[in-house]
């Protein structure tokens, strides 16, 4: 399968603190009283679900004044607290706090990622420098500091659980991460710095879904469309006519450079300016969305805060909780690689190359040539047509019969869907998560469909985390972008898509399968390097025989794949993957590279430096550039993943290699799905990471399982 099924934006972030914010409705006067907000208390409906049928944007204000100011006079309760410092009476009730707080944020980020609005965005961008600012009063609280700190000192001697010795462990380091330890002068700055770039970040995510329509490309004649299906051009004309283009077809860009309607197009022109639609975004043309200046912004923030908390760059904090530790080491991970990918580029390329020629195209390759003609080697090479594919792929059985089924196999659990909670959009799905013997674990919300108002990419939120301690079962949502086909028509979908369901189911059920007392460490609270394991593994079941020939079905006969077809899809799962590799690679050394940069190295013209990296790199092929410019980097700008987008490739050797392993043991069998729930997906971040790998399959990892997945390397080398 191509890098384009799980390069994208899998954990949605917003402000949070560890300590959590979660706990009693107590101690704000005046506040919780008014219940006709439905986000001030709990409101009975299964699992502690928002009623979104009441919520609404006016709602959101005034429960996030309520939670800060629940959250500050519990916090301040901790700190003033007269009796000595416990665990007891610090950590546990420091992780009780806020529980008004954790149900509006959870709530309203994830309406802001996935069905926003001009309000929810002007909301956002009011609240963003407060919420910094009310972390900053947590972390920067002296006293509170002060009992942490003691217990930090004491732990060898306060008999504590391993969970408990974590979570205290956890607890001081984001307090000195945060700048407890600075003088009162730098704690002032690292306020406004904090500020700063809590605003900047929202806007350039609001930015992004800006630019998106304004980039989309207008297509004047279906003739233009000639390779797309009935269903694609419909849904392009259906596009066009909600814009106000009847008799035109609207082409709408996605979060990458590549766009996914390049591979069928036939009209060289046309994929062209797809392209350098996408490639050229928030540059400011013609006087739109410009992000230029916030790249430089956040860049500059990010490396001012680093030294006063004294650490070389954003990249060194940045990784100091990461298994890599530091930016050398996650560098050195893509370099090792880069000579063989772009060799293997090149041997592509060869093959690119003679299809053009066929095709009487005697040009150089262009970025916006190599996807359409790669498909067509990979045609001869195996056979495969991508739109005979998708008529085995429609989205209800790829869910119920791929991923659903995949779980059921492994680890025993049911999804069943249930239509009597409310959802904040009609195409949003709910389903009862059951273990073998019918008890509840949770509930998994599905949210599949692309709309204007949702941003790019794919993700998984917690809508409520799981923790002991307050009695929680988790709610999980799975965030997607897949076109909507028009009213009557299947939902096909492409391999790719498919593939990342698989993905983000395995983020859902690392959320669901959490099983920990305390929230701070529930779930995905693990490191960004660690977080891509559990779904990138989950991956792999996509083109399992068993599991594939269970959901590819063709929608209108129900017969299953053809084996031939499905020999056709597992071959061509390595091709490609030295452009698939390549471009990741150009993204994460750009984004490792800002972010090495001291505050007064960050460049004035973004694009230049971006162009001197990848030179400096060697990665810089005009045919195959990086899957993020700078102006649209998300992960990295406004998606929690700042020096950190190594993580995935990171995290894909962690689950190529525990796949093998896997495999070795029976492959898909409930022994090998009851050993990864047990040792990695129930214990969120209970335990350093390295460890928790230990745990699952008994060693350190080993990178050949990546190569051989990714055709690098033969298998049984």
């Amino acid at each position: 399968m191509g890098l384009g099924a799980v390069l994208v934006l899998c954990i949605a972030t917003w402000t949070r603190f560890s300590p959590a914010a979660r706990g009693s409705e107590r101690g704000v006067k005046g506040q919780v009283e008014h219940m006709d907000n439905p986000l001030l208390g709990v409101n009975g409906l299964a699992f502690e679900a928002p009623d979104f049928s009441r919520i609404r944007d006016e709602h959101f204000l005034p429960a996030f004044e309520a939670g800060m100011e629940q959250q500050k006079q519990q916090m301040q309760a901790v700190a003033i607290d007269k009796e000595e410092p416990s665990f007891a009476n610090t950590l546990e009730m420091m992780e009780r706090s806020g529980e008004i707080f954790t149900r509006v944020q959870s709530v309203f980020f994830n309406l802001a990622a996935a069905n926003t609005n001009a309000e929810i965005q002007k909301i956002q961008l009011a609240i963003s420098p407060r919420l910094a600012a009310h972390a900053d009063d947590i972390y920067l609280n002296s006293q509170l500091f002060q009992r942490v700190e003691k217990l930090h000192q004491q732990t060898d001697s306060l008999q504590l659980r391993d969970e408990q010795r974590q979570l205290l462990k956890e607890t001081y380091r984001s307090f000195v991460r945060a700048g407890a330890k600075l003088n009162a002068e730098q704690q002032n700055r690292i306020r406004q710095i904090n500020a700063e770039l809590a605003s900047a970040t929202t806007e350039f995510q609001n930015n992004l879904l800006a630019v998106t329509a304004e980039r989309a490309v207008l297509v004047e004649t279906k003739a233009e469309l000639a390779g797309l299906g009935d269903d694609e051009i419909a849904a392009a004309a259906d596009a066009a006519q909600k814009k106000g283009h009847e008799g035109k077809y609207l082409l709408q860009i996605t979060n990458t450079t590549r766009q996914p309607v390049l591979i069928p197009l036939t009209n060289r022109e046309l994929r062209r300016r797809i392209w350098e639609a996408s490639a050229f975004r928030a540059l400011g043309q013609n006087g739109g969305v410009d992000n230029r200046n916030l790249v430089k912004k956040l860049a500059t923030l990010r490396a001012e805060k680093a030294a006063i908390l004294g650490y070389s760059s954003h990249a060194h904090y940045a990784l100091e909780n990461q298994m890599a530790k530091n930016p050398d080491v996650a560098r050195k991970m893509l370099t090792n690689l880069i000579s063989d990918v772009v060799a293997k580029v090149h041997l592509e390329a060869g093959d690119i190359r003679a299809k053009m020629r066929a095709d009487g195209v005697d040009d150089a390759i262009q970025p916006w040539d190599w996807e359409h003609y790669a498909d067509q080697v990979r045609r001869d090479r195996y056979g495969l047509n991508e739109n005979e594919v998708r008529q085995y792929l429609e989205l209800d059985s790829v869910l119920k019969n791929g991923v659903f089924y995949t779980m059921k196999q492994l680890f025993g659990v049911r999804f069943e869907e249930r239509k009597d909670l409310p959802v904040y959009h009609p195409d949003v799905r709910t389903f009862d998560v059951l273990s073998s013997d019918g008890a509840p674990i949770g509930l998994f919300y599905a949210d599949y469909f692309a709309r204007p108002n949702k941003r790019g990419g794919a993700w998984m939120n917690s809508i409520v985390e799981q923790s002991r301690l307050l009695g929680k079962k988790p709610i999980i949502i799975n965030v997607m972008n897949i076109p909507k086909p028009v009213d009557g028509a299947p939902a096909l979908i492409s391999f790719d898509h498919a593939t990342t369901m698989f993905h983000e189911m395995g983020h859902a059920v690392h959320g669901l399968f959490s099983d920990v007392e305390y929230p701070s460490l529930a779930g995905t609270s693990v490191p960004r390097d660690f977080v891509e394991f559990p779904s990138t593994f989950q991956e792999d079941w996509a083109i399992h025989p068993e599991v594939l020939a269970n959901y590819a079905r063709h929608h209108k006969s129900g017969e299953v794949m053809p084996a031939e077809l499905l020999r056709q899809v597992i071959a061509a799962g390595k091709f490609n993957q030295g452009f698939d590799t390549l471009e990741y690679l150009s993204a994460a050394l750009l984004d490792l590279r800002w972010h090495a940069l001291r505050a007064e190295e960050v460049p004035e013209d973004v694009e230049a430096f971006e162009a001197t990296v990848l030179q400096a790199e060697g990665v810089d092929l005009a045919m195959v550039p990086p899957r993020y410019k700078s102006a649209y980097f998300a992960h990295v700008w406004s998606g929690g993943y700042s020096a950190s987008y190594y993580a995935y490739l990171w995290s894909e050797v962690l689950a190529a290699d525990s796949f093998e392993f896997v495999g070795r043991q029976g492959g898909l069998t409930s022994a090998n799905g009851e050993r990864f729930r047990t040792s990695v997906l129930s214990k969120g971040g209970t335990k350093e990471a390295g460890e928790l790998y230990r745990d699952f399959i008994g060693r350190d990892p080993r990178v050949d399982g990546l190569l051989i997945r990714r055709g690098l390397k033969p298998s049984g080398q």
